[in-house]
């Protein structure tokens, strides 16, 4: 009994990829921090004992699910360097501003976060008063700088990735 098999070598469409990496990327970050954390906000979370242990879970994990997205965003810009995608040109900066997200994912999840928890927890237990220290606020000032970076990087990203696309 001969039994013919045959090898289908189908190759990945690395542009749906990126294109659905970052959209859904773009859209987390955009309802987190513009629907989910203002709505807590108002809410009065930030008033509750609670707070920084809740932002810590809530942002430990989404960090880490941007960490996931952040490289596959820079296998798949090696993957179009290596494969010449773009114009050379392109191809760089694409590389350089994948590198940049991963680098950024990377600093909320082991530095950003970690400090503004440990901030919160300190304002919770040896402080009477509701306000921010400065220290807090410098912390979070820098956040929202690396998350317009961040923004720019991921919107111009998916612009080439799109235009790429539809041109084919």
């Amino acid at each position: 009994m001969n039994i013919i098999s045959r090898v289908v070598n189908k190759d990945l469409n690395w542009n749906a990829i990126i294109l659905c990496t970052l959209g859904f990327w773009l859209s987390t970050s955009l309802f987190l921090d513009f629907v989910l954390i203002p709505s807590l906000s108002v809410s009065g979370m930030m008033n509750d004992g609670g707070f920084a242990t809740v932002g810590f879970l809530v942002f430990g994990v989404f960090n880490r699910i941007e960490v996931i997205c952040a490289a596959l965003v820079l296998t798949v810009s090696l993957v179009f360097y290596f494969n010449h995608q773009f114009p050379e040109q392109r191809q760089t900066i694409f590389l350089v501003f994948a590198n940049l997200l991963l680098l950024i994912a990377l600093a909320y999840t082991y530095v950003f976060i970690p400090q503004m928890s440990a901030w919160g927890l300190s304002i919770n237990q040896f402080s009477a008063s509701t306000e921010m220290p400065h220290q807090m606020v410098s912390w979070h000032e820098g956040y929202w700088v690396l998350e317009a970076i961040k923004y720019l990087l991921v919107g111009n990203l998916f612009r080439w990735c799109y235009s790429n696309t539809c041109s084919i």
